[in-house]
This record gives structure tokens, sequence and C-alpha cells, in this order.
């Protein structure tokens, strides 16, 4: 019973203790977040005063390009007030030649009429000029006059302003002051945490200490079979003193963090401290600023009173000089009365004139009506011209269709007439005239239908008739006009393809064509290199004057947008059925009912492409092929189109596997290469065996084996380096990272298995990007494939609209 009550004490004294360091462990975790609370509300007061201060540095960068401005308008000010200086001396100058002038005019007056009128035209004038300038003065005195209530009204915006910025600045200087506060609670938070510390660790030294001696009492006090049970209960509160072990270091992570915290509030502490040190310029440059204004306000007053005094000497000498001009007036007044009765005579005289003027106008009124008629009946004539030479080119234009005609009647009449007597020879040439340039571009180029040539027709029939066009151009031996045809052409070829952008079977048909067209000047070019492949024939019709190599450059350009264009069309006819044709699909019996373990259905893609099987990309594959051949594309243009289709399937499946792990399975890889299978006998069945495409399909089909084969050894890992090489390292980690059981027998691949596959894979030296790109094009080449027919074979048919056209 004793031994069995000194137990419990202890028990209660040890939980006792247990219970003061829990109720201290809690208090300093209260009282470190009432530290990060402080410290939190201490950056949002630095935050807000960085606002503040950016503030006022704008405000102080707007009053300084206001102060340039009241600058600016203070030199046009002065530049005004010269102006009106220079004008004052003008009008001095004026006043002083005006009285020279009278003078003179006082002293040279003569009893003439003429010398009289001339002396009061004079006087006008010079009174017209000077209200004028007296005008004009006091318009600038008005204009000034405004300009110095603006520029009094802004002075009195910038006096609010730096009133304003004078209280920001007080305010600024406070919350300095407060930032030494803030400084020194830094301070003391961070000498508590010291000693929280410091108190901790020796807490820590304490309880250590204590729990050994509490184990070598309990050991001693007790015998061996009471051992067990006590070792129990000394572990039990080793635990606990390991998790209190735990909540400390817990406890010093956040102490670090608020160390940083408290790092950081130091180092705003020490910018706005900086910044504050910038305040006393700032206040500086607002005293410059005020004593600047108040130098200008002087300025202006002072300026204003020039002014004033100025137009008041200007008003008292125009006062003086129209007074000597008053004078002067009465003087003329008093000759005008002696020279008013010679006006009288003078008068009497031009009334006279006057009549017999009547007279001369009466007779000129008579002769201006004669000619006014006979300007009518000429009026009247012109018209009639112009009706009789309008029925003349009506005449003109039915006279050369009736031409026309008879012409084409002899042709037909001597075609029957020679019919009969034996078969002409053509020289493979096609006769057309200049005008009908535009109707044979639009007819044989704009308007054609594939549909209706491609049947039973020559491959490249109106590539043919273009160049049969082209040869009758070389024999006139007419640059203009051969050049003309040849870039309508183009231009047309160009529209067409434009107009019908997205259709692939007008951009198969004209791929073909301009190829043909291309392949026709040079087989006929003359050179030797082309000349080679031609029957002794047909290097008889080679071009004779011209050189078209550089029509050819062009052409294989065109030609290579078209090819570009025709690979889009059919990349987006077939990119929505290769996943679900190629992967979503499954055609081999007992997979469709299995789903990868974890997985949901993925209802969202399912739903939409159940229509869509490997069936359906095959039918895709064989329209394009199809059309490609009744279209007469060369066979070397389909085997790189075919190549970049079967990349374009290979690419998409490929990077969709990546991105789907429900898709990662041995199940799914027989899959895969069963529908590999598929392409390959369609390949087969096409004769395109040599187009290079299966070597595009390559990396899918290395996908697929490593879905399916074995990853457990290392023997297989070093088979899974040696067999994936169109893989990169990065592809074959993700799909073993990827790869998904669907039932028991299938295993997940470990870890381990993806380090060795790994470290294999460190020495490749291959890029590291995860996806293909779908977009890349591979570079393609026109061959030059040499046409069998003769020119001089080649018949139009009558659904090409070109009768206009006749063989030579």
């Amino acid at each position: 019973m004793l031994e069995e009550h000194k137990a419990v004490i202890l028990q209660k004294y040890a939980r006792a203790w247990l219970a003061r360091r829990r109720f201290q462990n809690i208090r300093r975790f209260v009282l470190n977040i009432q530290l990060t609370y402080r410290v939190q509300r201490l950056q949002k007061k630095l935050e807000d005063q960085n606002k503040e201060n950016h503030g006022l540095v704008e405000k102080l960068t707007s009053l300084a390009a206001l102060r340039a401005g009241d600058m600016e308008k203070i030199q046009k000010l002065e530049s005004a007030l010269d102006r009106a200086a220079t004008h004052r001396h003008n009008y001095e100058e004026n006043g002083k030649r005006c009285k020279a002038t009278m003078e003179e005019k006082k002293w040279m007056t003569s009893p003439s009429n003429s010398s009289m009128i001339l002396l009061e035209k004079s006087f006008e004038l010079k009174t017209q000029d000077y209200e004028k300038q007296i005008w004009s003065v006091k318009e600038e005195i008005k204009a000034l006059k405004d300009e110095k209530t603006q520029l009094q009204h802004r002075l009195e915006e910038e006096r609010i302003i730096c009133d304003g910025l004078k209280g920001e600045v007080a305010r600024l200087s406070q919350q300095g002051k407060t930032i030494s506060e803030f400084e020194k609670e830094i301070e003391l938070l961070q000498t508590q945490k010291i000693d929280v510390e410091k108190h901790v660790q020796t807490q820590k030294r304490e309880m250590r200490e204590k729990m050994s001696e509490i184990t070598k009492q309990l050991l001693e006090s007790y015998d061996i079979e009471d051992k067990d049970c006590y070792e129990k209960e000394i572990e039990a509160l080793n635990f606990k003193v390991v998790h209190l072990s735990q909540e400390i270091n817990h406890l010093q992570k956040l102490f670090r963090e608020e160390n940083d915290i408290n790092e950081s509030i130091r180092h705003e502490v020490a910018r706005l401290t900086s910044e504050n040190m910038m305040i006393p310029d700032f206040k500086q440059q607002i005293s410059e600023l005020e004593k600047q204004k108040q130098d200008l306000e002087i300025r202006l007053n002072e300026q204003t009173e020039n002014m004033k005094g100025k137009l008041e000497e200007l008003s008292n000498q125009l006062t003086r000089s129209q007074e000597e001009e008053g004078t002067q007036r009465k003087t003329i007044e008093t000759q005008n009365e002696i020279h008013t009765k010679e006006k009288e005579k003078l008068v009497d005289k031009i009334q006279e004139i006057r009549e017999a003027s009547e007279h001369l106008k009466k007779q000129f009124e008579t002769e201006s009506e004669d000619k006014s008629s006979f300007q009518q009946e000429a009026s009247r004539l012109t018209m009639e011209n112009r009706d009789l030479e309008e029925e003349l080119d009506m005449k003109d234009r039915v006279i050369k269709k009736l031409q026309d005609q008879v012409k084409t009647l002899t042709k037909t009449i001597e075609k029957a007439s020679d019919g009969p007597s034996g078969p002409k020879e053509y020289l493979g040439m096609l006769e057309y005239k200049r005008e009908d340039e535009a109707k044979l571009i639009q007819n044989l180029i704009l308007d054609l239908k594939p549909r209706g040539v491609v049947v039973n027709m020559i491959p490249g029939l109106p590539a043919h008739v273009l160049f049969m066009c082209v040869r009758y151009a070389d024999s006139l031996n007419d640059a203009s006009v051969l050049k003309s045809l040849m870039n309508s052409a183009i231009n047309g070829i160009k529209q067409v393809v434009k107009e019908h952008l997205e259709d692939f079977e007008m951009l198969s048909f004209w791929l073909s064509n301009t190829c043909h067209f291309l392949n026709c000047l040079k087989q006929y070019s003359g050179e030797e290199e082309f000349m080679k492949h031609n029957s002794p024939h047909q290097n008889k019709n080679c071009l004779n004057n011209f050189d078209l190599s550089e029509y050819r450059q062009i052409l294989s350009d065109v030609a290579i947008r078209i090819y570009h264009q025709f690979i889009i069309v059919m990349e987006n006819n077939i990119q929505p059925i290769i996943v679900p044709g190629m992967l979503e699909y499954e055609s081999l019996q007992g997979i469709s009912g299995l789903k990868p373990t974890g997985f949901r259905k993925r209802s969202s893609s399912i739903d939409d492409t159940d229509t869509y099987t490997m069936t359906s990309v095959l039918q895709q594959l064989s329209y394009f092929y199809s059309t490609m051949c009744q279209n007469g594309l060369d066979p070397e243009l389909v085997r790189q189109a075919v190549k970049q289709l079967f990349f374009l399937i290979g690419a998409i499946t490929l990077n969709s596997l990546f991105l789907r792990k429900d898709m990662c399975s041995c199940r799914k890889g027989m899959q895969i290469r069963c529908n590999i299978s598929y392409l390959e006998e369609w390949l087969k069945e096409k004769n395109l065996q040599n187009s290079l495409a299966k070597e595009t399909l390559e990396p899918l089909s290395q996908a697929a084996w490593l879905l399916q084969v074995k990853k457990t050894t290392d023997s297989d890992a070093k088979e899974i380096c040696e067999r994936c090489t169109s893989l990169s390292a990065v592809q074959i980690i993700k799909i073993l990272n990827s790869y998904t059981p669907i039932d028991d027998f299938e295993k997940r691949v470990t870890p381990s298995f993806v380090r060795k596959v790994q470290a294999l894979l460190n020495t490749r030296e291959d890029s590291s990007q995860l996806m293909l790109d779908t977009k890349y094009l591979f570079q393609v080449t026109f061959p030059f494939t040499p046409s069998p027919h003769a020119l001089e074979m080649i018949q139009i048919p009558s659904s090409f609209k070109l009768g206009f056209l006749s063989r030579l």
C-alpha cells in the first residue's frame, strides 16, 4: 500500500509538472500570436506611409511642372511688352513724320485742284491708320489684363497647394517620430524573444534532469516485478517529452519567421527614414517656389504700372496730333471753297461726256444681241453633229460584228472543204486576240470547276491549254503580249486559290495544274537537262524567243503556297477523327468492358465521338488519295502529302496518350498496335510503301510496344532503352509513370524500375520536350516529270467555253 501511495504521489507531481509545461507553452503561443498581430499592424502602417510619401513626391513633381509653365507664360508676357514698346516707338516716329509732311504741305499748298485732293486722301488714310493702331493697342491691353488675372488665379491655387504640402510635411515629420518608437518596440520584442528562448532551453534541461531523477528513484524504490509497469509509464512520459520538444521546435520556427518579419520591417523603416531625410529638401524647394512667386507678382505689378504710364503718354500724343490736324483741316476747307466753283464747271463737262457715252452704249447693245443669236445657232449645230457621230459609231460596231461573223463562216467553210483532201498538221499552238486575254483567264481559270474536267480528260489539261497560248505569244516575238499573259495567268491562279481556301478539291486541282504548267515551261524551255527527256517531235515545240526562268521561280513559289494551304485543309478535316479512331474506339474483343482502376468515365469526349472509328480514319485517307489521283497530282507529291498526314496522326495520338493516364495500359497498347497495322495495310493497298509515311509512325509504335512489354527486371530496363530510340527520355519516363493496369494480371511499374530506366537514359542527348509539334511541316519538293502528251493532239472540250481560240 505504501508503495502504491508513493507511486500515486509521483504521478501527481509529474502530471502537475506536465500541466504547468503545457500552460507555459500555450501562453508562449498566445504571446507569439499577439506579437505577429502587432508586427502586421506595423507593416500596414509602414505601407500607408509609403503610399503617402509617393503621393507627396507626385504632387511636388506636378508643382515643378506648373512652375515651368508659369515661367514660360511670363516670358511670353515679357515678349508681348517688348512688342508693345516697339509699337509705341513706331507710333512716335509715324507722328513725327506726319508732322513733317503736314508742315511741308502747308508751304506747298497751291490753288490747283489735284494737290488738294491728294492732301485730303492722305489725311483720311493717316487718320484711319491711327484709329486702327489705337484699336490694336487697346486689344493688346485687354489680352494682357486677362493673362494677368489668370496668373493671379494660378498663384492663388499654388499657394493653396503649398499650404497643403506644408501640412503633409508636418504630418510626415510626426510619423517619422513614431517610426523611432516602432523601432524601440521592435527591439523590445527581440529582447523578449531571446529571453523566452533562453528560458525554454533552461526548462528543457531541468525537465530532462528531473525525469532522470524520477526514473532513478522509481527504479530504486520498486522491486523487479513492478519495473515493467513503471517502465511503461516512463516510456509514456518520454513520449510526452518528445511531443513537447516537437512543439518547442515548432515554436522556434515561428520565432525565426518573426525574426524574418522584423528584419523586413527594419528595412522598410530604414527606407522610410531615408525618404523622410528628403523632406527638408522638399521644404527648401517649396520656399524657393514661394519666393519666385512673390518676385513674379512684383514684376507683374511694375509692368502693369509701366504699361499704364505708356498708354497715358500715347493718348496725350494722339490728342495733340488730332488738334494739329483740326487746324490743318480749317485751312484746307478755305482752299476747298475756292476750288468748288472750278468743280462745278468740270461737272457740266462730265455730263456732256456721259450723254455721248450713253449713245455709244445703245449701239453696243444692238451688236451684242446679234452676237447672241449667232451663238445659239452655233450650239444647235454642234448638238446635231454629236448625234450624227453617235449614229456613225453604232453603225461601225454593227459592221464589225458582221465582219466577225463572215470570218467565222469562211473558216468553217474552209475546214469543210479541206476535210476530205487530208488531215491538217497542227503546230501545238492556240491563237487568241489581245482583247480576249481576260476572257481566256476567266473561263480557263476562274470559272472552271474540277468535277467537270477530271472525268476522261488528260491530267493537267488547263495547264496544257495555257502553255499552248504561251507558245503562240512566244511565236509573235512580242514581249508585252507574253508578259501580260503570264502575269494574268499567275494572278488568276492566286485569285481562285484565295476564293477557295477551304475547298480541298479546288486546291488539289490547282496544285496539280500549277505543277503541270511549271513542268511544261521546263520541258519546252530549250535547256538540255530538260530536252533529253523529250521526243524529237516535242523538241521542235520548244520556245524560240523568250526565256521564262523567272516566271518558273514565281510559279514554284505559288505552288508551295497552294501545297501548304492544301495540307492545312486536310489536317483540319482529319484532326477531329484521330483521337476517337486511334485511341478511344476499341475494336479488339474483350477490351470494351474493361476500365482502368481509379479512373472515372470520360463522358465529355466519348459521348461526342462514338461515331468515329478506325474505319472512318481510313475512309478519310482514301477520299484524300482518290481526289488527288483524279486531279492528276504528281505521284511524288501524293507521297509527300500522305507522309505529312501520317506524321499528324502519330503526333496527335502520342500527345493525347501523354495527357491521359486511362489510355496507358497493356490492352490499349495492343489496340494502338492493331490500328497501326491497319494504316500499314492501307499504304500497301495504295502502293505507297516508298513514301516514308510508315517511319513517321515509329514513335507511336514504340510507345505501344512500351505499354505491352514487361517492366520489372534490369534486362527489361536495358531492352526499353535499346528499343525506344524514337522516343525521348522525357517521353519514356512519362509513359512509365502514367502506366495504369486494367486487371489483376497486370502489375504497376515500381518507382525503383523507373529510376533504373532514368539512370540508363541519362547518357542520351535528346530534347527535353514532352509533346510533339503537330504543326511541323516537311519540306516539299516538286519533281520534274515531262508530259508524254503531244501538244498537236490536244483538243479543247466545249465545256471549257473557249470557242474564241483557234488551233494553229
